[in-house]
């Protein structure tokens, strides 16, 4: 059976007065600066079908994924297991999850996801006959590691070189834009996904709300021609738009935008394009070590520790967490692949530290894998085992819940769906 394929978005905007998420101190909306959608991508084989749903949310909570999949699958008979729920980890919109001080507003995400429910619907009345192009470019000139290695051997987060005791950046940055681009038989482009690593945080701090770069991208590209594009988040837990050796100059989330449809066109345009396309998609749950919790840790008193905005709202925000840990022993996570050919779109619940997703990247080869973090739930700070012995803001307890052992952990399961597909 030829492949068909389908897009469709709605509008998820809150009204004002809707609390914010993305600085863990309470923020109350007053604006919309520009509109937050959820996007969804179809693909039906005949044989498999699979599915991408993109929110313009700082998270989406794993309960919330299982409740959109059910209605998913009560609704359209479409295989709930095979959707992949991922925010773009937008810190400029709503209260979907609690957050430090900031609680979920339970009213506006129940109608977000009846929303996102009757939108994926659309996208199944909409999928046609198409063809599937894809292909990556590389970008430099974007991102940053945010983590500056000091000389004393810590780190702290979204430091600059304008301090003489920085010693150097920790790591590494992404630069794969990854594209997958669909067009019916006459031509007509149907819509695309872009994955690229970067934290989105224009105007978290602000009372604005906004979609941030992803949804700058997908303007740029409507104007090109592409009526939707879907933007899926990399390994981004420690990739900013500022750069540390420029005093955090950083770049708007327009240039940004507009930067990445040049370079998804780029991808584009050297790409061969099939109307037959193997779909896979798997899924395991993965039970996950928490950290040993120290008097240090919820002192916030520990080698390079970072607290963010203000240290009490971490003070009333460990009770929680350790209440929580005390419940759930051995909590489990799922990691989930989506296949299109050769291509392994792997679903991580967590911001992903990107050395974690190059291990993922690294060891699916000879097949290529990209990394879809905040993706069917959230679990906080995921960074490399290495991180922890420096410390920052990513690694501080409780943002950061889990044993360094974890972003191992959730590659080695990612890796083993990928070559049980091979």
């Amino acid at each position: 059976m030829p492949l068909k394929v389908g897009f469709a978005e709605v509008d998820i905007t809150p009204p004002p007065g809707t609390h914010k998420i993305g600085w863990l101190k309470t923020i109350v909306s007053d604006s919309c600066l520009d509109p937050l959608f959820a996007r969804a991508a179809v693909f039906d084989s005949g044989g498999e079908r699979l599915a991408f749903l993109q929110l313009d949310t700082l998270f989406v909570a794993a309960d919330d994924v299982g409740d959109i999949r059910r209605r998913i699958a009560s609704r359209y008979a479409f295989p709930g297991a095979n959707v992949m729920i991922a925010a773009t980890h937008n810190h400029a919109g709503p209260a979907v999850a609690d957050c430090g001080d900031v609680k979920r507003d339970a009213a506006y995400t129940e109608s977000m996801i009846e929303k996102v429910v009757g939108m994926f619907g659309e996208a199944l009345a909409r999928a046609q006959p198409a063809e599937v192009g894809q292909a990556s470019v590389f970008e430099f000139g974007l991102t940053y590691n945010r983590r500056v290695v000091m000389r004393d051997g810590t780190v702290r987060c979204q430091h600059t070189f304008d301090d003489p005791e920085s010693l150097y950046v920790e790591g590494p940055i992404d630069p794969e834009v990854a594209v997958t681009a669909a067009r019916g038989r006459r031509g007509a482009w149907l819509g695309a996904i872009v994955n690229f690593a970067c934290h989105p945080t224009h105007h978290g701090g602000e009372t604005g709300l906004s979609a941030g770069f992803p949804g700058a991208l997908a303007a740029e590209m409507r104007g090109r021609g592409f009526p939707i594009t879907l933007f899926l988040n990399g390994a981004c837990g420690n990739i900013i738009f500022f750069d540390p050796a420029r005093g955090n100059q950083g770049h708007t989330m327009e240039e940004m935008g507009k930067v990445l449809a040049d370079d998804a066109c780029r991808a584009v345009r050297s790409m061969q394009f099939a109307d037959t396309v193997r779909l896979r998609a798997a899924s395991r749950m993965v039970s996950v070590p928490w950290r040993r919790v120290t008097e240090e840790d919820i002192r916030g008193t520990g080698r390079g520790m970072e607290r963010f905005i203000d240290p009490a709202i971490y003070d009333r925000w460990i009770p929680r967490v350790l209440d929580e840990m005390r419940r759930r022993p051995a909590p489990e996570v799922e990691v989930q692949v989506l296949s299109l050919d050769q291509r392994d779109y792997v679903a991580i619940p967590a911001e992903y530290f990107v050395q974690n997703g190059f291990l993922i990247k690294e060891g699916a080869h000879p097949r290529h894998a990209l990394v879809v973090e905040c993706a069917n739930g959230s679990m906080g700070y995921v960074p490399h085992r290495e991180a922890f012995a420096r410390g920052g803001y990513e690694t501080t307890f409780p943002g950061s819940s889990f044993a360094p052992e974890t972003g191992g952990l959730l590659a080695d399961a990612a890796v083993e769906l990928i070559r049980q597909g091979s």
